[in-house]
């Protein structure tokens, strides 16, 4: 069948409210910004939180491996399959509405995990989750794009990143005192408060904004097919580790991998697609979302896999493994708006390319931790330390990058489609790596076992690590966030779009700048 003619570009309409309206000097400016650093945080910091309670989960319910595997990954399938529509959404009824849709939903799936009476059912709410997630994720970073003016923008961007970075830290060490002070329960519970806060601050500060031209149908079919890829690719790996290569196991591999290559031919021959193909005409956010899902892969896995191998192979409680990873939340707190500013004055692609390599130095110090090796001084902190330092210098640049090579009208798209990438990346990281490392059902409660499938796992993701440092080097242009910007812009063709462009890269390269001390 030929594929559909495009229909005529439809005409503009004016946005609910007008957009850029905020500044970070003043309290409805300050508001917004908490709020949506609020809502963004908790999937952030769920996404993280869980790491630690998986040990007294697996304890509590008697789970295997594959059971924990689905606590997260259960998570991640509903963040990663829907966040693309979440997008849409809130370009096509207003971001703030579907924003806060996303916030009640997932407080409300945060109380079942806390009272779930069995693993089952954990996992069950834990997708619900991660719908609610998929609603508010996107909405946080478009919102502030459409609602703060040109001078602030970029730095307000900054600060949303280094808060983000900072509340996926935080989980562990949260996390950590819930568990072994509270109840896991709690882990999830936290959410309710956090969520009260982001509602009341949301709906007082918070502008409505959409997108200002007229959306198609919703590509629900597209939604469908990455949803049944992702699960199916995600389960047949999982039972794979969990009972070899069977039949099942491997016709469900087999199929994700085919639904997700239609997918992908689906979208290039459909007039509204949930994943615009015309986005990736551009090198750099190509290179950005490539880099994204090497990069945030390996990171998914070996996070998962540390807070774990602390308990276990180092005899660490929850409260420790949790404190272990603190430096590196100090560090994306002080250095995230430092990387905002040298990227700005650089350009992104050096430090997106240093990032990641340091960041894998880090990961490769803390392969030696075992039954032997676990002194926090010695083993643990110099690699949490450099770890930080090239997750510092990643974060920032990155967003910026990825916000900077979208038109103007696809921001929240484009935000859904890197998050996307991120979270399948990481879905995909933690279903595959460990059982490739021998961490199967019961095993991985052995110490020497757990150590030394973290080692396989480690040497891994520094290999992916790097990956996405070459990817950087060979797909990113050289230059600053305005000259990228305006690259984007020529490779459209459309005057509009040049302009968008430039204005959209200069607000950021401004905001950076003034971020540095004394700015």
């Amino acid at each position: 069948m030929p594929a559909a003619r495009p229909a005529a570009r439809p005409a503009p309409r004016p946005a609910s409210v007008p957009a850029r309206q905020l500044t970070l000097s003043s309290r409805d400016g300050r508001g917004a910004l908490t709020a949506t650093v609020l809502g963004s945080g908790m999937v952030f910091l769920d996404g993280t939180i869980a790491n630690v309670a998986a040990r007294q989960i697996g304890t509590d319910f008697s789970a295997g491996f594959a059971s924990l595997q689905w606590v997260l990954n259960g998570y991640a399938l509903a963040l990663a399959s829907l966040i693309l529509l979440g997008g849409s959404l809130g370009d096509r009824f207003g971001r703030r509405s579907v924003y806060l849709t996303g916030m009640v939903w997932f407080a409300s799936a945060s109380v079942l995990c806390a009272l779930a009476p069995s693993v089952h059912i954990l996992i069950a709410a834990r997708v619900l989750q991660g719908i609610g997630g998929a609603l508010l994720t996107p909405g946080s970073l478009s919102l502030i794009q459409a609602s703060f003016a040109p001078q602030d923008t970029g730095r307000a961007v900054g600060l949303w990143s280094g808060m983000s970075g900072v509340s996926t830290a935080v989980g562990p060490l949260l996390g950590g005192y819930l568990v072994e002070h509270i109840s896991w329960r709690w882990a999830f519970g936290i959410n309710v408060p956090l969520a009260a806060v982001a509602m009341i601050l949301a709906l007082r500060y918070l502008p409505e904004s959409r997108s200002d031209e007229e959306e198609g149908p919703l590509d629900l079919l597209g939604t469908v097919l990455i949803a049944l890829g992702l699960g199916a690719l995600t389960y047949g790996t999982t039972a794979a580790g969990d009972t070899g290569w069977k039949a099942l196991s491997l016709a469900c591999t087999l199929g994700g991998l085919a639904v997700l290559t239609l997918f992908v031919l689906v979208e290039a021959r459909t007039e509204y697609p949930l994943l615009p193909p015309r986005l990736f005409r551009d090198r750099t956010f190509t290179g950005a979302n490539l880099m994204t899902f090497t990069t945030y892969g390996s990171l998914g896995a070996v996070i998962f896999l540390l807070v774990l191998n602390l308990q276990v192979a180092g005899g660490y409680g929850p409260l420790a493994a949790g404190l272990a990873t603190l430096p590196t939340t100090l560090l994306l707190l002080l250095l995230s708006p430092r990387a905002g500013a040298l990227s700005a004055r650089i350009g992104p692609r050096l430090p997106m390319i240093i990032g990641p390599v340091v960041a894998a130095v880090g990961i490769a110090l803390t392969a030696r931790i075992d039954r032997h090796h676990h002194s926090y001084l010695v083993d643990v902190l110099p690699g949490i330390l450099v770890f930080g330092l090239g997750m510092s210098f990643l974060v920032a640049p990155l967003t910026s990058t990825v916000m900077a090579s979208a038109p103007r009208n696809d921001v929240g798209l484009a935000s859904g489609v890197n998050n996307a990438v991120a979270r399948s990346a990481a879905l995909l990281a933690v279903a595959v790596l460990p059982p490739l490392a021998g961490l199967t059902g019961e095993r991985y409660r052995i110490p020497d076992v757990m150590a030394h499938g973290y080692r396989v796992v480690v040497a891994i993701c520094v290999g992916l690590l790097v990956l996405g440092a070459v990817v950087v080097a060979f797909t990113l242009r050289s230059g600053t966030l305005m000259d990228i910007g305006r690259a984007a812009g020529d490779a459209t063709g459309d005057d509009h779009t040049k302009e968008a462009h430039g204005v959209q890269a200069e607000r950021a390269t401004d905001s950076a700048t003034d971020s540095r001390p004394g700015g």
